[in-house]
């Protein structure tokens, strides 16, 4: 049990035993800065049921704990604030407990564990990955690793979008105007060349279309009659058709892209457990809607198509089979659902997926829900805002996208930049700076973009997140690797190191050590929330909370041998759960910088 929960309890025990009133909760909050005290219990809200003043009910509820509580020693209250002093010796057995957990913050997962699904990435085959496609991976892996720290057991997937028009695009370009071409000959990575034809195809397309026009068509009747787009809705009927010469040619495009994707993905850091393929899985769910109709779930109308009824819900009415029987995305999308419960056992499914589907996502749920699937009220969209850039807007076909490997180049240039600029890494090798830098880069850039809450739209501005300063990736990167000078100058045993408990603990020790403290919360509020903003931003409160004491006392320069080492074991906290808690960001961290 903890201090808070401990503390609850008492409260409420206070409460019965003085009022003779059960109190369904008791109201905390930090105590603020100008009071003494290291927990604050609010007293207003029971007021509700009991007659008497703030005051007078803090005294007798403080009174009640310093007589209850070993770990109070005294109390003091202002107005509704009961402020509750914690004893030093508290803090010092708390720490031990956390400098003797390799794992602390972490829950284990066990045979009761819920098994979550995440769905991140989830690209087109006709393009390489993009700035919007790096959020949305940075979130997801994130997401799925705070989720398995908080006790989960998790399955990380995308389901990649490998067929339907816009692929045909790509490979009917290569096929008119590629003249071979292949990764091998460009020294062009895969997904690249193939996004590149998916380019010439828009060019090519608005050239037939500004001709067609020319000779009197309307603009309606020029884009649909194109002959560049009538030709690639032919390759798709041949595909779908199984044409043999269609098929080869998609299997050896789609092979590049992936060998591509691979490749940043390996960079970015990120990975899955399994990949669905949409060209596997999308007959799937038709059978489902079958079902669905016998149960009275969907309907169908005069034209053949089959519909949902969500007026009730304050949603409309939604299709799911067309006229001509084939499948929309929402079948799919249910088939799919359906498909990985059965694939893994899973509990529940988060979807990383952009907050333009919010919509799609609430049917979605929603008709699992209705076809009587439990599981449908543990799925979770995982909706975030898009990511801007100063110069405006990203169209894939019009090639104005920033691509996340020159995104990741260009991190990497400016970690470079600043850095030598600023001096700090003279002795290192060649090798090891570039390491470095690149470690630096993509710390600044996952920082950059997990720190703010998911529903927010980014402005990106990669200059402003390589900054030694402020909250940043690399400011939280140099801290850590601070504490790491420390420990080697130091050169201390520090594992299981138990602490006399006659030290009297410096007011800025016990400030860390109540922010090591929030840590394993920090995680479950994640979890529960979906957030790697709240890691981010509580591992930035930490190393404010750490530079503060590395400014305000002595660590090696103390003359007294059990201070030192306590200093130096607090530090190596520290840096633990920074690594830690990074870590669960997708973040590396240098021993030196």
């Amino acid at each position: 049990m903890n201090i808070q929960n401990k503390i609850e309890q008492k409260v409420k025990e206070a409460i019965s035993h003085l009022h003779q009133v059960d109190l369904a909760q008791v109201e905390f909050q930090p105590t603020r800065k100008d009071f003494e005290g290291d927990v604050t219990v609010v007293t207003f809200p029971m007021l509700r049921q009991i007659k008497t003043n703030p005051v007078q009910l803090g005294n007798a509820i403080g009174e009640y704990l310093v007589e209850n509580v070993e770990e109070i020693v005294s109390f003091n209250v202002v107005q509704g604030f009961l402020n509750i002093v914690l004893s030093n010796k508290f803090y010092l057995s708390s720490f031990e407990a956390i400098a003797n957990n390799s794992d602390f913050g972490k829950a284990e997962v066990n045979e009761y564990s819920d098994t979550i699904m995440v769905e991140y990435s989830s690209p087109n085959t006709n393009k390489p990955l993009h700035l919007g496609h790096v959020r949305n991976n940075l979130l997801g892996f994130s997401v799925a690793e705070i989720l398995k720290a908080s006790g989960r057991r998790v399955y990380k997937t995308q389901i990649i979008n490998d067929r339907g028009i816009h692929i045909c695009k790509s490979m009917l370009a290569w096929e008119r105007w590629g003249n071979g071409e292949t990764p091998e000959s460009t020294g062009l990575k895969g997904d690249k060349l193939v996004g590149n034809y998916y380019v010439k195809f828009d060019q090519e397309h608005k050239k037939e279309i500004a001709s067609l026009i020319s000779e009197g068509k309307t603009e309606v009747e020029a884009k649909a009659q194109a002959p560049v787009l009538v030709a690639a809705k032919e390759m798709l009927i041949k595909w779908e058709a199984g044409d043999e010469e269609v098929k080869a040619l998609w299997e050896k495009m789609n092979q590049w892209v992936y060998d591509g994707f691979e490749k940043t993905y390996k960079t970015l850091g990120v990975d899955f457990d399994k990949n669905y393929y949409e060209s596997n899985t999308y007959l799937l769910g038709k059978d489902v809607v079958a079902e669905g109709i016998e149960k009275g779930v969907f309907f169908r109308k005069d034209d053949g198509s089959v519909w949902i009824d969500l007026t009730e819900d304050g949603l409309d009415e939604k299709i799911v089979l067309r006229s001509d029987g084939t499948a929309v995305y929402m079948t799919q999308d249910i088939g799919t659902a359906i498909q990985r419960v059965k694939d893994f056992a899973i509990d529940g499914m988060v979807y990383t997926v952009g907050n333009e589907q919010d919509y799609h996502f609430k049917v979605l749920f929603l008709i699992l829900s209705k076809l009587g699937y439990e599981w449908a009220n543990n799925l979770y969209h995982l909706s975030y805002g898009m990511v801007d850039l100063p110069t405006g807007k990203m169209k894939s076909r019009e090639g104005t996208v920033v691509d996340a490997d020159d995104l990741i180049a260009q991190m990497t240039q400016t970690a470079k930049s600043i850095s030598e600029e600023l001096g700090k890494l003279g002795e290192y090798s060649s090798e090891e700076k570039e390491e470095l830098y690149k470690m630096i880069g993509l710390g600044a850039l996952k920082y950059y973009i997990l720190k703010v809450d998911p529903r927010k739209r980014i402005l990106f501005n990669p200059e402003e997140s390589v900054d030694f300063q402020g909250n940043t990736g690399p400011f939280i990167q140099y801290t850590y690797a601070r504490i790491q000078s420390i420990l080697r100058k130091a050169n201390l045993e520090t594992d299981g190191m138990e602490l006399p408990q006659s030290y009297v603990l410096h007011e800025k020790e016990k400030e860390l050590i109540k922010q090591l403290q929030s840590y394993p919360d920090t995680i479950q509020l994640a979890a529960e929330n979906h957030s790697p903003a709240l890691i981010a931003n509580y591992t930035y409160d930490l190393v404010k909370e750490f530079n503060s004491f590395y400014q305000n006392v002595t660590i090696l320069g103390t003359p007294d041998e059990a201070e030192k080492k306590f200093r130096v074991q607090l530090s190596k906290s520290v840096g633990d759960i920074i690594k830690s808690a990074f870590g669960l960001l997708g973040i590396q961290v240098p021993e030196r910088m």
